[in-house]
């Protein structure tokens, strides 16, 4: 460690490296929200009807999800790259993993969206049903907000894994600071850099861990 030498570090890069890994977290984020929390739903809902056919899309959709969490992050953006670029014209850089990172992290919080309605008291779900509440109501006014504060602790592990996820992006020019740690900490040596992207990062996660679990204590006493 005394050989460290951190006047080494170009901090314009740095900065630059960091505002993409917020970039593309932020995107991600919100878009695993849109796509995982309706599909989530959806699993929930289907795994309760006893028609045959809505349980045959339940068990392709949950083979498919199943499938997508399986693939590990790395092999899948590059797996995704051709249909990366058929997309959004590239498969490098900040445009270029967005696409990837919400494929990878959608399926994931869908299946913590499932896990957090099933927890949601049956009598609560039935009381509605008997009031005659149409299933979209019950969705609406008892599962999401009965179910909030599980909600919360799934997206926030879901961002979580984001961090870790837009890192690995970097093996293969995916940018920000993981990109950063790999050409300067890996491939040229220079552990300083690789050092302090590794610090911005976890302090990325610890900030997201708090926030969420503040927002889960606030919600939970609500």
């Amino acid at each position: 460690m005394g050989d460290l030498d951190f006047s080494k570090i170009n901090w314009d890069e740095m900065r630059i490296a960091t505002g993409d890994t917020l970039l593309m977290m932020g995107y991600a984020t919100f878009f695993t929200f849109l796509i995982g929390l309706p599909l989530g739903i959806m699993l929930y809902s289907f795994s309760r009807s006893n028609h045959w056919l809505i349980g045959l899309l339940y068990r392709i959709l949950s083979i498919i999800v199943n499938i997508v969490r399986s693939v590990p992050f790395i092999i899948l953006i590059v797996v995704l790259i051709p249909f990366t670029r058929m997309v959004v014209g590239v498969s490098i850089g900040v445009q270029g993993t967005i696409l990837p990172l919400v494929i990878g992290a959608a399926p994931f919080f869908a299946r913590l969206v499932e896990t957090s309605l099933r927890e949601v008291d049956r009598g609560v779900i039935e009381a509605s049903q008997a009031m005659g509440a149409s299933p979209l109501q019950v969705v609406r006014k008892v599962l999401l907000p009965e179910s909030l504060p599980g909600l919360i602790a799934g997206m926030t592990i879901t961002a979580v894994t984001l961090v870790s996820y837009t890192a690995m992006s970097g093996m293969v020019g995916g940018g920000g600071l993981g990109d950063l740690a790999i050409r300067y900490g890996y491939h040229r040596y220079q552990k300083e850099v690789m050092i302090v992207a590794v610090v911005f990062m976890v302090i990325f996660v610890q900030l997201l861990q708090m926030i969420g679990d503040r927002l889960v204590i606030y919600f939970t006493r609500k």
